[in-house]
């Protein structure tokens, strides 16, 4: 068997919510595999946290910079939120978003672009000397439609352009620009809060549908019902999961009531165009990133029995 540690538990109990004993209990049932224990958590209804990725650990910014039909997102990273809330770090990561809709959302063309006389990677190494922090560039990524908008949003503004949570959504259509920009930002504003895990249920991941398949199955199985009544019961669950994981089955937060599906339809014949969202994407700073710790002395002895 695995050795199963206090970061462990802690870490499986910070994906999901659930009581530390039970995490314990999971990792050991589970040999320490992390994916298999989470899996294990929900089948026995102790999981918090159904498609949470990982905790949010790590601290640092979402820049969001936008230009004709352009949008792009850079996520740099600090190791405390201290940092993240420097005027400094704010500038850096305001110019690095700037620079990311020229680098395509390339990470590495992005840190061999000049900021201020230096590459980005040097100004950044710079700012770490100076603040006496490690920093990196974590991440970008840019959309781009032609015709039609990237909208942006950031949420927990930390400044203009700047915040915890940052989301694009490019609508693609020949309607009014300011008018697809005003409905844009709404979606993105919904992107931000329902953290939807694709477009549409065929732009989902095979792996993630199959999973989430062999989990309701297991869990629909502990009703001791027959086959044949556990595959109806396994047509609403899993329609269950794409209404909260697709966005276009999502109902949209603002009105909460209509899909977003529902909300494209009537903007297109509102706008007298017809519009179509081609893709959005959404950083939040750190996820899957677990920051590391160096007490564990309450777990342990929590785990002990002390």
């Amino acid at each position: 068997m695995s050795n199963i540690t206090a970061t462990m538990v802690k870490d499986l109990r910070d994906k999901t919510g659930a009581g530390m004993m039970d995490c314990k209990s999971a990792l050991a049932e589970t040999n320490g595999d992390m994916e298999q224990a989470i899996d294990w958590l929900r089948k026995k209804g102790l999981s918090k946290a159904a498609k949470k990725a990982g905790r949010v650990a790590a601290e640092g910014l979402i820049g969001v910079a936008a230009g004709k039909g352009t949008g792009a997102l850079v996520e740099v990273n600090a190791e405390t939120d201290f940092v993240a809330r420097n005027d400094q770090f704010k500038d850096f990561v305001k110019s690095a978003a700037q620079l990311g809709l020229e680098a395509d959302g390339d990470v590495e063309k992005l840190l061999a672009k000049n900021m201020g006389g230096a590459t980005v990677d040097a100004t950044l190494k710079e700012l770490v000397a100076k603040i006496g922090e490690n920093m990196s560039v974590r991440r970008a990524t840019a959309l781009a439609v032609n015709p039609g908008v990237v909208a942006n949003y950031v949420h927990n503004a930390a400044g203009p352009e700047l915040g915890k949570i940052g989301v694009l959504v490019a609508l693609k259509s020949t309607a009014d620009e300011g008018k697809l920009m005003a409905l844009g930002k709404q979606i993105a504003m919904h992107v931000a809060a329902a953290n939807p895990l694709a477009l549409t249920a065929a732009h989902l991941s095979k792996d993630v549908v199959e999973r989430e398949r062999a989990v309701q199955a297991d869990i629909a199985r502990q009703s001791g019902k027959p086959e044949n009544v556990i595959e109806k019961m396994m047509e609403g669950r899993m329609r269950k999961f794409y209404e909260e994981s697709v966005l276009m089955n999502q109902v949209f937060v603002i009105d909460g009531e209509t899909t977003i599906a529902k909300v494209i339809e009537k903007a297109s014949k509102d706008l007298g165009a017809p519009v179509e969202i081609e893709a959005f994407v959404r950083y939040q700073v750190g996820e899957g990133i677990e920051k590391v710790t160096s007490d564990f002395a309450d777990e342990v002895k929590a785990m002990a029995g002390n």
